[in-house]
């Protein structure tokens, strides 16, 4: 069985995982804790860390029962084929979500579209571009994975 990447409507992304998982697939829709503020209060939500994609495993020809699910958009392709991933992949994304917890760190010598190489975490020695830098994250470019991820300042510095 191989990791797939489905497309899914914006914002739709854990209903279509429950759905999933009802229906026998596995799935996996990563997880990220934010904090949203309202003019009168402030939560904390779990929100997709890939808006509007869900990975699912399952059987080729089992491909197109998921299109039975109200949300689901269409598969992620690559060079005309369903784009798969790789179990190794998704075991980085896990290692990553569930890695240590934010510490301060205040960085004020590194901008947006510098070039910068990770020194510890998941992505160790991966070359990444700088995207936004926050007080305890960052969020990053990685070229040679085609993503953009967030990492914890102390993870770069």
């Amino acid at each position: 069985m191989s990791w797939y990447v489905l497309y899914t409507k914006p914002r739709t992304e854990k209903r279509v995982a429950e759905s999933l998982e009802q229906m026998g697939v596995e799935v996996y829709c990563p997880l990220i804790t934010e904090i949203k503020q309202w003019k009168d209060r402030k939560k904390k939500l779990k929100t997709p860390l890939f808006k509007s994609y869900v990975f699912i495993k399952l059987e080729e020809k089992n491909r197109n029962r998921v299109f039975d699910v109200p949300g689901v958009v269409r598969y992620l392709f690559w060079l005309g084929k369903p784009a798969i991933v790789r179990n190794e992949e998704i075991e980085v994304i896990q290692e990553w979500l569930d890695g240590e917890k934010v510490d301060d760190a205040k960085v004020d010598h590194l901008n947006q579209g510098d070039k910068i190489s990770i020194k510890n975490g998941v992505f160790k020695d991966h070359e990444a571009i700088i995207r936004e830098v926050g007080n305890r994250k960052m969020r990053l470019i990685l070229p040679k994975l085609g993503c953009t991820v967030e990492v914890l300042t102390k993870e770069v510095i």
